[in-house]
């Protein structure tokens, strides 16, 4: 969904329109073709055909044998000048009755289809809650009860239990299509989430087995937020989160820049006063690494220390939108360390609308791009714990470009056209991994498909945040 396929763009043009004429005025052209047209109109085309005429006839040579093909000749000049006149004229007025009203123009995108006509969007997020709704799990657990949810992918062998990680992006996107109506509760699925929770507190992945991972109890933590759950009943929830997230306890997942972004986001709404915020910005800011092949900008690597790896725009995208979000709630006039966020942030901006490639709907910068955490197993070190983590990269710079802070930064430098480039191509790599209103990721070079929730959720949030972004009523 690009802005032309909108209709519409968020940046208007500096320089004024033209102002419509009054319903009784003609619209003025002073060129000298308009002068001249204007001036033969006047006369009439008879008037010209006529001169053009009388012209003729009197100066054709005598050794034209009669009278009366002087006049034949003469006659079909006459003839032809007005209509040529006639033309030019009706040619010229509608030339500049198009320019003097822009509502006359050629409209696209959705300004073409008639009124009320809707665009494609409604129907894809349609077709993803029907998917939903026909994919939902319902699995009674003779322990946890009743569980109400999703697994990790789409189509799975049913009855698929629901995972943690399924069912919290599954709530996220109900609540981002506005739950439209009782086929699904949001309530079953806030309950089924505490119902996953582990014995000693916290939540993981399926790969992870049993022991709490905090980007995954973020994930979790993040959406029961969002979904209204208290502030005090997430308290004893973002303490264990928070508690086990240190370098001496999970060093693997401090140096992570996915798993940092991921925790920073979601105890940004879960748990918005809490003393890890600033902690986790300033490591992720600390993290940020210099691009000699992009004018020196700060960016992201996969890592936040070294080896920091090679400079990523899925990650530096990842950090863009975490320190967006966190410079809202925490602010970034505070001290030092909030300045170099601010820095770092606005350069990891300018390094996305920097990429060099083009097309920019199939440039590089949005290869989908596929990492392993590994940590030690506490239960015997000398074993390492994977999680394969897949990342849908171009949602995640649709949603960077489209944070408050990147367009100031573009308005402030100049950028505008290459955000909106970059944003239109960002946009058209997401709409294309949909299919009636979920999204695929192939599996190595096979032709087996899986249908991740965290793909479609990602997917549905960047057409449904962009969309918003470029609404501008009456528009």
């Amino acid at each position: 969904m690009s802005q032309q396929q909108l209709g519409r763009g968020p940046l208007r043009s500096r320089q004024p329109g033209p102002t419509p004429p009054a319903p009784d005025e003609e619209p003025a052209d002073d060129s000298p073709p308009a002068r001249f047209v204007g001036w033969l109109g006047g006369l009439g085309c008879l008037a010209a055909g006529y001169g053009v005429f009388q012209f003729l006839f009197s100066v054709l040579p005598g050794s034209i044998e009669g009278s009366a093909a002087r006049y034949v000749i003469a006659g079909i000049s006459g003839v032809g000048t007005s209509v040529a006149a006639w033309l030019a004229a009706a040619l010229l007025r509608a030339r500049t009755a198009a320019a003097a009203d822009p509502a006359r123009a050629t409209a696209v995108g959705t300004a073409a289809m008639a009124p009320g006509a809707p665009g494609p969007l409604p129907k894809v997020f349609a077709s993803a809650y029907e998917t939903l709704v026909d994919q939902v799990s319902v699995v009674d657990d003779p322990e946890s009860g009743r569980l109400t949810g999703w697994p990790h992918s789409l189509g799975e062998d049913s009855p698929s239990r629901p995972t943690p990680v399924g069912t919290a992006y599954g709530l996220h996107i109900m609540l981002d299509l506005g739950v439209p109506d009782g086929r699904l509760s949001t309530g079953d699925l806030v309950d089924t989430l505490w119902r996953l929770r582990l014995p000693d507190g916290g939540w993981s992945a399926r790969s992870q087995g049993s022991e709490a991972r905090p980007e995954v109890t973020a994930l979790v933590l993040g959406a029961l937020a969002r979904a209204g759950t208290s502030a005090e009943r997430l308290a004893a929830e973002v303490d264990h989160c928070t508690s086990g997230f240190t370098r001496q306890l999970d060093r693997a997942g401090r140096e992570s820049t996915h798993v940092v972004t991921t925790v920073l986001r979601g105890l940004l709404r879960a748990a918005p006063r809490s003393e890890s915020l600033p902690v986790l910005r300033e490591a992720l800011a600390d993290g940020a690494i210099s691009d000699p092949r992009r004018e020196h900008l700060r960016c992201w690597g996969y890592r936040l220390q070294p080896p920091y790896g090679r400079p990523s725009p899925l990650h530096t995208a990842q950090a863009v939108v975490a320190l967006d979000r966190a410079a809202r709630v925490l602010g970034e006039d505070g001290d030092a360390r909030a300045a170099r966020a601010r820095t770092a942030r606005e350069d990891g901006v300018r390094w996305l609308l920097s990429c060099p490639d083009a097309p920019h709907d199939t440039c590089p910068d949005l290869e989908n791009l596929h990492e392993e955490v590994r940590r030690p197993r506490t239960d015997d070190p000398s074993r390492h714990e994977v999680l394969n983590v897949r990342h849908f990269t171009a949602s995640w710079l649709v949603r960077a470009l489209l944070s408050p802070g990147a367009l100031e930064i573009a308005r402030g430098d100049g950028l505008e056209d290459e955000w909106r480039v970059r944003l239109d191509g960002a946009l058209a790599a997401v709409w294309a991994g949909q299919a009636d209103g979920t999204w695929y990721w192939g599996l190595g070079a096979g032709t087996e498909l899986r249908r991740p929730m965290w793909m479609t959720y990602q997917g549905l949030s960047a057409l449904r945040a962009h969309a918003v972004w470029m609404y501008q009523p009456g528009g």
